[in-house]
């Protein structure tokens, strides 16, 4: 890995531990599915993923960020161990989802750490202790951990109540079991990767700005205590990438999808 690269593009230092290099690149990598939104199928190998999110400067969607993080963790000496979750938020209880999220065991100096800086509008800003305990606070947002039969679940404070995040059996998995959920998140016709979009940038100060069309094309806005919706037309999307999520270069091409401002010329 071109760790020099890295560092330069979330904007931290050789000598930056876990908490930094954490939440320096949540906060400047954007979270998108502008690939598979396009129908194409999204590549883990390491090599793309820097040419993607580094020397590309774009986002990418959890399997993209998380491993792209990891391999930075691995070239400066930590430990990481890859496990699987369903997401819950926005689901009732009981009913799963295929496990399509990512998130990553790190040891770091004999401490054992849970660490996602791919969950889009709402991820950790750091990391927070593994396993169920107290509750974290992180630029006004709360999280904690709880058990769930033989789950991890992450939660968080939604209108002053804990709601479920996802959740996660505390075991390593293969590379091959990520690649099979990542095969389905980016190609399966029912995936909302592949249906619609989705954007999202998380600021420093804790604001989250996120634009997606799953029901219906919003711009959101949120603190910890506040809320802005807005409804931007269709047409509108090629702006606010670059201006709102610092994606520029792309345009609406067939049926409204989001293509490339070169691709009609290839």
């Amino acid at each position: 890995m071109d760790l020099a690269a890295y560092l330069e593009r979330i904007g931290a230092g050789r000598g930056a531990g876990l908490a930094e290099l954490h939440r320096a690149h949540v906060t400047s990598i954007p979270f998108e599915n502008l690939d598979s939104h396009q129908g194409l199928p999204v590549s883990l190998e390491l090599d793309d993923l820097e040419r993607k999110l580094v020397t590309g400067r774009r986002g990418g969607y959890c399997f993209e960020h998380n491993l792209l993080f990891a391999a930075a963790l691995d070239a400066i000496g930590l430990r990481t161990e890859p496990m699987l979750a369903r997401v819950r938020l926005g689901r009732p209880p009981g009913t799963p989802r295929p496990r399509t999220h990512l998130v990553h065991r790190v040891h770091d100096g004999g401490r054992v750490w849970l660490a996602d800086v791919g969950f889009g509008n709402g991820t950790l800003l750091q990391p927070i202790p593994f396993g169920p305990g107290v509750e974290h606070e992180q630029s006004g947002w709360r999280f904690r951990i709880i058990t769930d039969g033989g789950e991890h679940v992450l939660q968080t404070i939604e209108d002053s109540d804990w709601v479920d995040v996802y959740g996660f059996v505390p075991q390593p998995v293969p590379f091959v079991d990520i690649e099979t959920s990542n095969w389905f998140t980016c190609t399966h016709p029912r995936s909302p990767f592949r249906a619609g979009l989705i954007v999202a940038v998380n600021h420093p100060d804790g604001t989250r700005v996120a634009m997606s069309d799953w029901n219906g094309l919003t711009l959101t806005t949120r603190t910890p205590t506040e809320r802005t919706v807005s409804e931007p037309a269709r047409e509108d999307i090629p702006g606010l990438l670059e201006s709102t999520f610092g994606l520029p270069g792309f345009e609406l091409g067939d049926h409204g999808r989001v293509t490339p401002r070169n691709a009609h010329s290839e």
